[in-house]
């Protein structure tokens, strides 16, 4: 049985995979994937991997839950299986979700009353290095304030008011893929694996960035310097710019100072986030609900002018139906899917294997980091997080091999290692990421035109970035 939930798992990582040639949502093979292998589990054999991959939890479960000791064996799995592990997995992807559903409807508030227009209007340059330059430069710090996803929708929104040859908007779009991408990896909340990784205790936000911030900003700045090498003169204008912002009357009746206040406003509640969990020690999703309610009232508060007509006020009632639920769908598919595996024992057993047959932490996020090109990272994090558990100082002390162990405590080299890996490896292929999904999809950009052009300068700064944390790590260790 553990051999098909294998299978199952690996038919629908495929399924996934190839979403668009077979035209078939991955979101709803995720949610299919996820349900059947709990049905699996759930039924067939969980009496029997209990045991082995929860020492001791069944017994704590049964203690705790009095009227459950006269239940058969049997029963008391079922129930503990349906009260506590789907229960506590339940839990966890809420966390993860809420957070997301917040901070996408934060992006889409600022988006909705003009806010990004303060930063695409202030880009007059023609030159195409100089472009270039700003264009990444842009990506990589606010898709790590924002996300990676959402500067990409926003960056190659502008590259189309920009440039007219589409050609050279491939080119900026691919290099927007990877400064975005680069970007995520460092901040807490710049990428979905991040976010995950951060939500779940981890990572924390004071380790991540010193640590990532360097080898990321190396994972962009090598690609962007050999793509300039082949640029010369002046980007070509596009004849026909049909500005959408132009024919949006609430952008007409608000004024410029309600604009810059909400873009303010917006970006100050995603960056406060880390510290209010900081100092409240809630989950992040508290945070950025918080900061979700703050933008909310002062929307609804200007609203209140008359002059505005009803009609046209886009209010967060409105607003929320612009979110992706097909995404988050997608996102709850999958983790109750890794879930599935790592409550039946699957995850353990894998990274026991790799610790025998690998045993180096580099290695194993380089080849993580290398798999998010072919498939999501997202499934890949979550395989991560369910194999490994975060190390305490007992465990630590109570390994065979403390120095080892110590990889896997909260900030460890393991962890910090594979929110860069899986954030930046995604963009050596167009596939292997969300912002390279969209870029494909709003610019038309040819998966092998990307492979050919794009794909080895996106390895060259993958390399190139981890070097330089290896690096640093062996500069703190001297």
């Amino acid at each position: 049985m553990i051999t098909l939930m294998i299978v199952i798992f690996l038919a629908g990582y495929l399924l996934i995979a190839l979403e668009h040639p077979l035209k078939l949502n991955k979101s709803g093979t995720a949610l299919f994937t996820g349900i059947i292998l709990w049905i699996l589990y759930t039924l067939s054999m969980a009496g029997n991997l209990i045991p082995a991959a929860s020492p001791g939890e069944l017994e704590k479960f049964i203690l705790s839950v009095p009227d459950s000791a006269g239940l058969s064996y049997k029963e008391q799995v079922t129930r503990y299986v349906v009260e506590h592990q789907i229960v506590q997995s339940i839990g966890d992807i809420a966390g993860t979700l809420i957070f997301l559903i917040g901070a996408m409807l934060i992006v889409e508030l600022i988006d909705a009353h003009g806010g990004f227009i303060f930063i695409t209007n202030r880009i007059t340059t023609k030159n195409k290095r100089k472009l270039l330059t700003l264009i990444a430069a842009i990506a990589f710090f606010m898709s790590a304030a924002l996300d990676n996803l959402t500067t990409t929708i926003v960056m190659i929104v502008l590259i189309g008011k920009l440039i007219g040859n589409y050609k050279e908007r491939w080119v900026f779009g691919s290099i927007i893929i990877i400064a975005a991408n680069s970007g995520g990896a460092w901040s807490p909340i710049g990428d979905i694996t991040t976010i995950m990784l951060w939500v779940r205790g981890n990572i924390s936000t004071s380790a991540t960035i010193p640590h990532l911030f360097l080898p990321s900003l190396v994972s962009a700045l090598v690609p962007i310097l050999i793509a300039r090498r082949f640029l010369h003169g002046d980007v070509s204008a596009p004849h026909n710019i049909h500005d959408k912002d132009e024919d949006n009357e609430l952008l007409k009746e608000l004024k410029m100072n309600e604009k810059l206040s909400i873009l303010i406003l917006g970006v100050g509640c995603l960056l406060f986030v880390p510290v209010f969990k900081t100092v409240t020690h809630l989950p992040p999703f508290m945070g950025v609900l918080f900061g979700l309610s703050i933008l909310w009232v002062y929307t609804e508060i200007m609203y209140r002018r008359d002059s505005i007509p009803e009609n046209l006020k886009l209010r967060l009632s409105k607003v929320v139906h612009r979110i992706d639920g097909s995404t988050l769908l997608f996102f709850l598919g999958i983790l109750l899917a890794v879930d599935a595996l790592r409550c039946a024992g699957i995850l353990g057993s894998f990274s026991a294997w790799m610790d025998v047959n690998i045993g180096n932490v580099y290695a194993v996020n380089l080849i993580i980091g290398t798999l998010s090109a072919i498939v999501d990272n997202v499934p890949l994090v979550a395989g991560a997080i369910g194999m490994y558990p975060v190390a305490t100082e007992a465990m630590v002390a109570a390994s065979a091999d403390p120095s080892y162990m110590i990889n896997f405590v909260q900030d460890g080299v393991f962890w910090q290692f594979l929110a860069y890996c899986a954030g930046v490896g995604g963009s050596m292929l167009i596939i292997g990421s969300a912002a390279g999904v969209v870029a494909m999809g709003l610019e038309k950009i040819d998966f092998i035109w990307y492979l050919k052009r794009i794909s080895l300068l996106a390895l060259l700064g993958y390399l190139s970035g981890a070097g330089v944390y290896f690096l640093q790590n062996m500069i703190h260790k001297i």
